[in-house]
């Protein structure tokens, strides 16, 4: 997909400044920021739509133990 962005003055400078700096291209630099800031939400909201089903689908007593597991298993993180 080709996007065209009317960006302002400071941002334009900044990005030019910061893909130099990378020895990257402004448009290479420019993906990567979108890259690393959109697709860990992406995959978060994934991950809370999986489960929020579980949740509104799943027997409770496996809910519950499995529930049990990723709180055990988050904190080691």
């Amino acid at each position: 997909m080709t996007l065209t962005l009317n960006l302002p003055p400071e941002l334009e400078q900044y990005l030019t400044k910061q893909a130099k700096q990378q020895g990257l291209s402004v448009e290479t630099y420019t993906l990567q920021i979108l890259q690393k800031y959109i697709l860990p939400k992406v995959k978060q909201s994934k991950l809370v739509n999986a489960l929020q089903s579980w949740i509104d689908e799943g027997d409770a007593d496996e809910q519950q133990e499995t529930g049990e597991y990723l709180i055990h298993a988050l904190k080691d993180i």
